[in-house]
């Protein structure tokens, strides 16, 4: 038997799985894109600032390494090419269809049945959805109207009037930490709307020479060296988030001494002082993002917002902040897995009913009641301190070895649900009195539940997908 495999999605995850499949020999593959090009989430996002806030010798595929980066933190533009120029050299790119949204999938007669909002019907014997954690963005749902031009970050448009203008920001994660800095200078005025002030690292940048570039397409081993320091910096901010007391202090410490060196004025370090346990939010990485709120063409307001206005905000204690442009920098559906498509498995069971109370699946990877279906960067898979491509990279190489089971057996396999529920009890049974507890985040579903996050190290995860155990499947019809 020769499966054919469908994958949704060519970012980083679908990247991986298919370059995983066709290295291993399986050739009926293809990927369905819903927008125009490869890229993911380093597609949609181009806001000004747009950077990684991993190191790149840790945020490429080990398969796959890249001798001419730039820097240390590369650009938006610099990753993007990276993963288009990879997706080519595999042969991932040929098995693109683009403009190919899934709307939906249906489990029929021991095959997968993938429809495209055109409709387009693709037959599969195995469904890998690689559509990530961070593709729908969230707008808060703030009353009134603003009369001027606004967006999400997510959905950044070339024509947003920034030089000169009267800028509000609202929000200070990931993706605000980049973008303020980025815009201060050009606008006549940021104002930053804060909800809660994040925790920060200093972000240790650098550039690389083109001796160290020579070097490392000379000589590709090199590479590995700066892999491994980045891996064993994140081991350190992996034990800090899971408690350790010395990685904990000594991770505190650090950015506490980087508000106090960066920000002189003590009115402002306190409304930047996070007052929220470190870890349970996401940690950013930034040297520019103090610094630009202690601009004087930048103001931090952490009042209330009430309401949208025509002319601009309106914040709790009466002010309306005027601008001329509105930024949502307000993050993702990260809960909401497979948003938008209608998945139905054996039986008619669909996915929502399965999810009703958060989404969970068997090592981030296979559902009871779908057959032949395996996520990429599914539930609890999120790392909260390193690489998620570390994360792909081994959920990739167990979706091969369902594969050849598949075809060397033919017959569907489906995730035993005592073994699922297991799993999942053991995860949440770990979560619970973990970090991401103590505060509301993008990492917890309505009801509180931690549906994103994986709470041990990403060791361990590698050595629980390493080799797939087929007494967690059963036979499926």
């Amino acid at each position: 038997m020769n499966p054919r495999i469908v994958v949704i999605g060519a970012g980083f995850g679908g990247t991986a799985a298919a370059a995983a499949l066709l290295k291993a020999g399986f050739d009926d593959v293809v990927v369905l894109e819903k927008a125009p090009s490869i890229g993911g989430v380093w597609r949609d996002n181009t806001y000004p600032g747009c950077a990684c806030d991993v190191p790149a010798p840790l945020y490429s595929y080990s398969f796959a390494p890249n001798p001419l980066w730039s820097r240390r933190f590369p650009s938006h533009d610099e990753i993007l090419g990276y993963l288009r120029s990879t997706a080519a050299a595999l042969g991932v790119e040929s098995r693109v269809r683009v403009n190919a949204e899934v709307t939906s999938a249906v489990w029929s007669d021991g095959r997968w049945l993938v429809t495209t909002r055109d409709g387009l019907v693709v037959e599969a014997d195995v469904l890998v959805p690689a559509v990530g954690q961070l593709g729908n963005p969230v707008l808060p749902p703030i009353p009134g109207e603003f009369a001027g031009p606004a967006a999400h970050t997510a959905r950044w448009r070339a024509d947003l009037p920034i030089d000169g203008a009267r800028i509000g920001v609202i929000g200070t994660g990931a993706s605000a930490i980049q973008l303020v800095p980025a815009l201060a200078g050009r606008a006549a005025h940021v104002t930053v709307f804060q909800r809660t002030p994040p925790w920060t690292l200093p972000r240790p940048d650098r550039r690389y020479g083109a001796g160290r570039r020579f070097a490392y397409g000379k000589m590709p081993a090199l590479m590995k060296l700066p892999r491994a320091g980045v891996w064993a910096m994140t081991v350190v901010t992996g034990r800090a988030l899971a408690g350790g007391r010395v990685a904990s202090a000594f991770v505190r410490t650090v950015s506490r001494v980087q508000r106090r060196i960066q920000v002189r004025d003590a009115a402002l370090r306190a409304q930047v002082t996070p007052d929220e346990p470190m870890g349970c939010k996401r940690v950013l990485f930034t040297d520019r993002w103090l610094p630009a709120l202690s601009r004087p063409d930048v103001s931090l307001v952490t009042e209330k917002i009430l309401e949208k206005t025509p002319s601009g905000v309106r914040t709790a204690d009466g002010t309306v902040h005027r601008c001329d442009l509105l930024i949502y920098a307000t993050g993702f559906a990260a809960t909401d897995f497979l948003a938008g498509m209608t998945v139905e498995g054996r039986n008619g069971r669909r996915l929502t009913d399965e999810w009703a109370t958060g989404a969970y699946a068997h090592l981030g990877l296979a559902i009871p009641g779908f057959p032949n279906l395996f996520l990429m960067y599914g539930p609890n898979t999120n790392s909260g301190n390193t690489s998620v491509l570390y994360f792909l990279e081994h959920q990739a190489a167990y979706i091969v070895q369902a594969v050849q089971r598949l075809a060397a057996g033919g017959r569907p396999l489906e995730v035993r649900r005592s073994v699922a529920a297991a799993f999942d009890s053991e995860i949440q049974r770990r979560l619970t009195g973990s970090v991401w507890t103590a505060c509301r985040s993008w990492y917890r579903n309505a009801a509180g539940r931690i549906v994103t996050n994986w709470p041990g190290t990403a060791s361990e995860y590698r050595r629980r997908v390493a080799r797939l155990d087929p007494t967690d499947y059963e036979p499926s019809s």
